[in-house]
């Protein structure tokens, strides 16, 4: 039995949160969905592309609601998704034996009757008092003033309003993943500018280095020449310019110098521990907060800078912006290392 109950978590759909239904479609992320669930979390990723008998017919994409990869579907839209045979025939086998070994459950009543119209099912909803009723209530009852609906249309409208919300918390996390990553490229160019100009800096000193070598080199071959020159009045005329010459070459007074720790990138440092906490708090808005966010729906989380307002446990958390202060500049940059001229 233990055996059974784990193959039917594995075999339950995220979207639904029930066993898969036929066909059930894989998805580039090995993760599986109803194919009904698939399309429905393609609409609502897609709620602008024309769509044909209730199904998206043109290309969009969504994000796997088990590890959130992103869905690039060509204009067949979930149809064009391949089918799980395997999974559909586990599902096959793991029902006839589920059916084998369990007995068969008590056969319950189809609706449930009219506490004041004892003969009479419970049938309609009454939208005025939230509660469903019998016809003879509407007619006769305590609900003949009150607004009704079909029970079936409500049953299927608040249904489809769980899937709903899922779908919008999705979005909204989706929006906060997309701020995170703007803000992780954002700083990350930070850093990568200034290790691009402090390399190319050094570059450029090497080669300033390498030809101050260069030419260190052939003044001391002409002076080796020089010093083998056997005419006396010549090679007396030769060595005051020589020796200044030598003298302007060994100078390294017009290149810089690189200032010690000049390669540190410490001060690129971000601490996000009371971001973190910040993040583990969020939870879904209390009901006496409802109101007051009217004005705000549809907004997943506020602008860079500002604090996005949550609830957990019926106490008002203000999670601080992910963003951590700039960092001190570090006064070893290229134009100060040019600066510094140290013998």
């Amino acid at each position: 039995m233990d055996t059974m109950d784990n193959l039917e978590k594995q075999l339950i759909c995220p979207i639904c949160l029930e066993m898969f239904t036929k066909p059930v479609v894989i998805l580039p992320c090995q993760h599986n969905l109803c194919r009904k669930c698939a399309n429905d979390v393609f609409q609502a990723s897609n709620p602008y592309l024309p769509t044909r008998g209730g199904s998206l017919t043109s290309g969009g994409r969504f994000r796997c609601p088990s590890c959130r990869h992103e869905v690039v579907l060509d204009r067949h839209g979930v149809y064009g998704l391949q089918r799980n045979l395997l999974v559909e025939n586990i599902i096959d086998m793991f029902k006839q034996e589920s059916s084998s070994t369990k007995p068969a459950p008590e056969r319950k009543e189809e609706m449930p009757m009219c506490d004041v119209h004892e003969e009479e099912k419970i049938n309609i909803y009454c939208v005025t008092h939230g509660v469903p009723t019998c016809s003879m209530c509407k007619v006769f009852g305590a609900h003949k003033d009150c607004e009704v609906a079909p029970i079936t249309s409500i049953y299927q409208s608040k249904k489809e309003n769980g899937r709903r919300q899922k779908t919008l918390v999705c979005e909204r996390f989706d929006q906060l993943y997309s701020i995170l990553e703007g803000k992780k490229r954002e700083m990350g160019q930070k850093v990568t500018v200034e290790q691009d100009e402090k390399v190319n800096y050094i570059r450029g000193l090497t080669r300033k280095y390498g030809d101050h070598l260069e030419e260190s080199c052939k003044m001391v071959e002409l002076g080796i020449q020089t010093m083998e020159e056997p005419e006396m009045a010549l090679f007396l005329q030769n060595t005051k310019p020589l020796l200044k010459k030598l003298a302007d070459a060994s100078s390294t007074a017009h290149l810089d110098k690189v200032e010690r720790g000049y390669e540190n990138m410490d001060h690129y440092t971000a601490d996000f521990k009371k971001e973190g906490l910040a993040l583990r708090g969020l939870d879904f808005l209390q009901d006496d907060e409802d109101e007051d966010e009217e004005d705000e729906d549809g907004e997943a989380v506020t602008e860079e800078g500002e604090g996005a307002q949550t609830v957990s446990g019926g106490s008002a958390v203000t999670a601080a912006s992910v963003q951590p202060s700039a960092p001190q500049q570090s006064n070893s940059s290229p134009s100060a290392a040019k600066s510094a001229a140290s013998s």
